[in-house]
């Protein structure tokens, strides 16, 4: 029996999963809906892969999912996860900087155990989730996260500065830890919050992130040292699609018999 599913989010992550689906790459699966606050991108999407598309949180839950699919943004998860939890749906989520708030993590966490369900975390952009938490159980770990990305990604944020546009050398954006780094840019550093709660915290994850004139893409350069182990892992992307084809790769994960951890 397939599992059934819905898909939160209709931009370009909601759009990747989706149509993946209708590709056939995610063969344990019922697409049951779409939910997006956006009507217009949620109907045509759904109209394009041929299932329900709605604007209401009430509709979603009427679906019955078993898990929802989060491609949204961090707002969404604030706003739903724990309604989601509380109605016996599994949550499975790119938008980790929701939970650089200590306080919503718990409280996500809390729920979750009460009502028996799971939140899973997709990779997004980066990977390497087993071997920085099997670091940190060995001993204590020193972590860090270097992002580098071209000034015009930096444009609309409040880090950015006219000379990085002008520059012809890598200049420093931003640099601290990475509860520091959610508030500033919220849409921009899952990443770095996925790095700092498979490690050491928001707080005690070093961050920094550079502006690279010409540069195209994003590369992430994750650091973990610890007593009897050294790892750096560094991925490159040039577009964001890796991050919705992680949740597609999460999900079949969940369903297969033989799963990697």
């Amino acid at each position: 029996m397939k599992t059934k599913f819905a898909i939160l989010g209709a931009g370009k992550l909601g759009q990747i999963v989706a149509r993946a689906w209708k590709a056939g790459k995610m063969p344990d699966y019922e697409l049951v809906g779409i939910f997006s606050r956006t009507a217009d991108s949620v109907l045509k999407l759904a109209e394009e892969v041929g299932v329900e598309g709605t604007t209401e949180v009430e509709q979603l839950l009427s679906w019955q999912p078993q898990i929802v699919a989060e491609a949204a943004s961090v707002e969404a998860v604030r706003t739903y996860a724990i309604l989601l939890l509380e109605a016996g749906i599994d949550l499975a989520t790119l938008a980790i900087g929701a939970f650089a708030d200590d306080d919503f993590y718990k409280q996500v966490q809390k729920t979750a155990r009460q009502h028996g369900r799971k939140v899973y975390i997709a990779s997004g952009a980066i990977g390497g989730f087993d071997v920085m938490r099997t670091a940190g159980l060995m001993s204590p770990i020193e972590a860090s996260i270097t992002s580098q990305t071209g000034p015009q990604y930096l444009r609309s944020t409040p880090v950015y500065r006219e000379e990085m546009a002008d520059s012809k050398t890598t200049l420093t954006a931003f640099e601290g830890n990475a509860k520091e780094a959610i508030a500033l840019l919220p849409r921009r550093v899952n990443v770095a919050v996925a790095t700092s709660l498979a490690t050491n915290g928001p707080e005690q994850t070093r961050v920094k992130i550079e502006s690279t004139p010409g540069f195209i893409g994003d590369t992430h350069t994750i650091r973990v040292e610890g007593e009897e182990i050294k790892a750096e892992i560094a991925i490159y992307s040039r577009t964001s699609a890796i991050a919705g084809y992680s949740l597609v790769a999460l999900l079949n994960n969940l369903a297969s018999p033989i799963q990697f951890q």
